[in-house]
């Protein structure tokens, strides 16, 4: 996938972290998965769910 980073795992359009399947940024599995936002709202299920836990979780000291 062209663009302006480059993945390190990425190797002729091929992810070599996900059994050399073609490189799809957001893919289960890959490094950008659940960290960031994509324009294709289908691969941001996992940035919610990650946010949903981080909302739920109790800051600070319980007493």
């Amino acid at each position: 996938m062209a663009g302006s980073w480059g993945c390190p795992h990425e190797v002729n359009d091929r992810c070599t972290k996900i059994n050399n399947l073609p490189c799809n940024p957001g893919m289960k599995g890959c490094e950008l998965a659940g960290r960031y936002r994509f324009v294709d709202e289908s691969k941001n299920e996992r940035y919610w769910e990650k946010k949903a836990r981080e909302k739920d979780k109790p800051t600070g000291p319980t007493q």
